[in-house]
């Protein structure tokens, strides 16, 4: 049985992730109030946001950049 949530990106009740796809306490928030479909989403998001800022995933200012700009994405959308 899938479990549902309601979901904030989407405002609605949609089916819950399996997994926690990210760490710590965002990760947690993110599991719990976004939804399978609104992640898969933040994904393809995600990979243009770093391909067109040019990011390297290796510096630690980069990864707090995406990180922020997931925030936004996922929990700031009217």
């Amino acid at each position: 049985m899938n479990k549902k949530i309601k979901c904030k990106f989407f405002k609605k009740k949609l089916e819950k992730q399996k997994t926690q796809k990210y760490p710590g306490k965002i990760g947690k928030k993110i599991y719990n109030k976004i939804s399978k479909k609104a992640w898969k989403i933040w994904e393809k998001e995600q990979t243009k946001f770093i391909n067109e800022k040019k990011l390297n995933m290796i510096k630690k200012h980069d990864i707090k950049k995406l990180e922020k700009y997931m925030i936004n994405f996922l929990f700031k959308k009217n």
